[in-house]
């Protein structure tokens, strides 16, 4: 599979990433995991090392790199063990910048892309709602357009990065009257007046700074909007498909993750005069969770790699996130079994493991929202085409 999708280049990147994280993100994971917050520092050296600037154009510091430096990124960011950290990156990288790049004017580009790339600005997505969670449409988020501004008024929640962040990318009414036809999307500056943060306590992925996000009259300007007014739902559908697919392959890589350690645990740990990777009831069941892992893997390889074709992916990235999420927490739940006492332990890994990952089924679109939107395309034969 290694030779179908990823080249000797592939190879020699995922080898200097393994050893950057080893290095510069490893020994603090604890202290973030902690503190709740990841110091600017190790933004800067991402940037340095163009980690955050992989799939866009050189002409903003990128590397216009193909998707497979991606995935290798996303599954070496899981290796850390630290959901939160991995999703502090991957919602900077892939979540708000993926719409700076697709929809910002040059201007925006120059002012906020670019120094997202270094490493420089932090931005974060904002499209969950208190009261709407997975329904996007139903948001009551508004922005009316006064004169040569828009004035922004709502709320967001369960947002990444939504505390230390730069800027934030907003999806907002201008419209209120024609539903989700009338969500635009923005770009606003963190320090612009009537916008205030308030810290999340969560069960996991407790390195990131997730916020809820409240706006009282925040006025920007007209030029922050992103691409045309009216046009927010189809950009944020469109891009849900990168999401998910970047969640269903963070799946697969904490699973096998896991996986990994709970064998080599099993090969060293002793009970009844022999380890316990000798006892056909735990050999079988490790046989069993990797299958299910590797017939993830191996799926969302597939849809990788049509979506960097430029295919449009959305029923299969779907597909991938509902499963791969789903295998994830079972083969994690089964790992911490084959620790017993010490996998209930924080000292050891599966512990913030088990945590972290049972936000996958959640975040990104619920379990229960994309078994409807596969059942719309398969079933009433609904079709999705993207915005641009």
């Amino acid at each position: 599979m290694n030779n179908l999708y990823f080249t000797e280049e592939h190879n020699l990147f995922r080898k200097s990433l393994q050893d950057f994280l080893q290095k510069e993100v490893v020994p603090y994971i604890d202290k973030w995991e902690q503190t709740g917050e990841i110091e600017r520092f190790i933004w800067k050296k991402f940037g340095e090392m163009g980690f955050l600037g992989i799939k866009y154009p050189e002409a903003y510091g990128g590397m216009d790199l193909d998707l497979f430096y991606t995935v290798i990124l996303l599954e070496e960011l899981q290796k850390v063990n630290s959901g939160g950290f991995a999703a502090a990156i991957w919602a900077h990288a892939y979540l708000a910048m993926t719409h700076l790049n697709a929809e910002g004017s040059e201007a925006i580009k120059q002012k906020y892309l670019a120094p997202s790339i270094s490493g420089d600005m932090i931005g974060c997505l904002c499209i969950t709602e208190p009261f709407g969670g997975s329904d996007v449409a139903g948001m009551r988020t508004t922005a009316i357009k006064e004169g040569d501004s828009y004035i922004i008024n709502g709320s967001k929640t369960f947002i990444t990065n939504g505390l230390l962040s730069d800027y934030l990318v907003v999806a907002a009414k201008t419209d209120p009257t024609v539903g989700g036809k009338g969500i635009s999307m923005f770009v606003v500056d963190r320090k612009t007046p009537g916008l205030s943060s308030t810290k999340l306590d969560k069960l996991g992925w407790r390195a990131s700074d997730t916020g809820e996000i409240a706006f009282d009259q925040v006025k920007i300007p007209a030029e922050n909007l992103l691409g045309e007014a009216g046009k927010g739902f189809p950009y944020i559908m469109q891009h849900f498909s990168l999401e998910r697919l970047i969640m269903g392959i963070n799946a697969h890589a904490r699973a096998e993750f896991a996986l990994e350690y709970a064998v080599k645990y099993m090969s060293e740990r002793q009970a009844f005069g022999k380890t316990i990777d000798q006892f056909q009831a735990l050999r079988h069941k490790v046989a069993e969770l990797s299958t299910e892992v590797e017939f993830c893997k191996a799926f969302n390889y597939s849809v990788a790699y049509r979506l960097n074709k430029g295919e449009y992916v959305v029923k299969e990235a779907t597909m991938s996130k509902l499963k791969s999420t789903k295998v994830a927490d079972e083969v994690i739940y089964e790992c911490l079994q084959f620790l017993g006492g010490y996998g209930y332990m924080e000292d050891y890994p599966l512990a913030r493991l088990l945590r972290d990952s049972r936000l996958g089924p959640i975040g990104g679109g619920t379990s229960e929202i994309l078994r409807e939107i596969l059942a719309k395309i398969i079933i009433d034969k609904k079709t999705y085409k993207p915005a641009t």
